[in-house]
């Protein structure tokens, strides 16, 4: 998954302002206490950080 696609998915799933304050804010414990935006700059695929958002938050079938 390419980070622009992510980034695609994040505001469909929480809008454009949300998903940016999703990504600052919310500590993940499948991304070990991290949040989005620190689990990214450590070098985590999107991938894999798009699966932590979808097993933490009601994200829709279409969206995964």
């Amino acid at each position: 998954m390419r980070l622009t696609n992510f980034w695609d998915r994040m505001k469909q799933q929480f809008g454009d302002t949300y998903a940016e304050s999703v990504a600052k804010d919310y500590v993940l414990a499948e991304l070990g206490g991290r949040t989005v935006d620190q689990a990214l700059a450590d070098g985590e695929s999107a991938k894999r950080v798009w699966g932590a958002v979808c097993a933490t938050f009601d994200v829709p079938d279409r969206l995964r």
